[in-house]
């Protein structure tokens, strides 16, 4: 069940267009990851889906309510979010006031505001804190607590803004175990922008990639990272080889496309006559000599005419009639003494052979 429900979303500041043609539906329970380059639009998309400011135009409806035609019951609406920033905001005073601003506000009894403060903070870990002054707490902690006085409210849907993108690798960790026992435990909607395509892949059971104002492609993480939709889509989401290629022939469920001096198949349907021809570097396996119990469709000699460390990994360009850059773990690399100018085995199944338009 959408719980979220957006079509044809534009936002214009000015002359400038921000957003435009943005569809996008998020289902009740899920974590749905943003993703996309800076300027893409995500903080804004979120900011919409919040009710922070309005659409330009566009249909957006939330638990079921047109928003658009019924702005009047924006307030309870948003009682029912949240949202977290990405640089935390907390105020002078102690954990535990800054945590009960919002229930205050709301008229609170001060029982119920003490009980549920003690259960947010228990639900970040931060409990021994509870009279701390905020401000005196580290970064990772200081979000902790943001995350902390978005969650007494008790929100179905959490907007989530590059939440973690100011913080070390530790307090990373700790943000995002956390929500993901809120999505699992407490079934709370999860939206969470982030540059982190990594982060993206753990996290979201959907991912959603923003380009140039609009979502290009959304779906599972293996679709996003693995099937891209076009060649800027492959480029974001890292993938180091994208070369462009000719169809020669389609038969047995096997496309095979001429690139250069290499012909390589795939399991993809032919898109076009003329495709880019999209893999990702660790499908491609490297060996010191012919292996003769492998079962991958392509399977040819090459020679390294590069290797470059990017700890714990190596990336090794190879030469096999056309370039290709095959992704390898540091330790790998060393067991197998990969050089500059060594002649070795490429092999690479067809279903990691992905092809689009080009």
């Amino acid at each position: 069940m959408a719980i979220v429900e957006a079509q044809k979303i534009r936002k214009v500041y000015g002359s400038l267009e921000v957003l435009h043609d943005v569809d996008l539906s998020v289902r009740e329970g899920e974590i749905l990851g943003l993703i996309g380059p800076s300027g893409s639009g995500k903080s804004t998309l979120l900011r919409i889906l919040d009710l922070i400011e309005p659409p330009s135009g566009g249909e957006l409806s939330i638990f079921g309510i047109d928003t658009v035609g019924e702005r009047g019951r924006w307030l309870d609406l948003r009682r029912r979010m949240g949202m977290l920033f990405q640089r935390p905001i907390v105020f002078n005073a102690s954990v535990y006031d800054n945590i009960a601003m919002g229930l205050r506000y709301r008229g609170a009894p001060r029982d119920e505001i003490d009980r549920r403060v003690k259960e947010a903070l228990e639900a970040v870990g931060l409990s021994r804190y509870i009279r701390s002054r905020a401000t005196d707490l580290s970064g990772g902690e200081q979000q902790r607590v943001a995350l902390s006085r978005v969650l007494v409210t008790d929100p179905e849907i959490l907007f989530l803004d590059e939440p973690t993108a100011n913080l070390d690798p530790g307090s990373t960790a700790t943000i995002e175990a956390i929500v993901t026992r809120l999505n699992r435990e407490r079934g709370i909607t999860v939206l969470i922008s982030t540059h982190d395509l990594a982060q993206g892949q753990r996290l979201a059971h959907r991912v959603a990639v923003m380009i140039e104002g609009t979502v290009a492609q959304a779906g599972s993480p293996r679709e996003i990272f693995h099937e891209p939709k076009d060649q800027k889509i492959a480029r974001f989401v890292g993938v180091q080889n994208i070369i462009h290629g000719r169809v020669v022939s389609r038969e047995g469920g096997l496309t095979t496309v001429e690139m250069k001096e290499r012909r390589i198949v795939s399991k993809t349907p032919p898109p076009a006559e003329e495709v880019a021809v999209v893999i990702r570097g660790e499908d491609i396996s490297l060996h010191r000599r012919e292996p003769g119990y492998e079962e991958a469709e392509n399977l040819f000699p090459a020679r390294i005419t590069s290797v470059e460390p990017m700890a714990p990994f190596v990336n090794v360009t190879v030469d096999c009639g056309c370039a290709l850059v095959a992704l390898v773990t540091a330790r790998r690399a060393e067991a197998l003494g990969l050089r500059a100018g060594m002649d070795v085995w490429v092999s690479l199944p067809a279903r990691v052979v992905h092809l689009v338009p080009r």
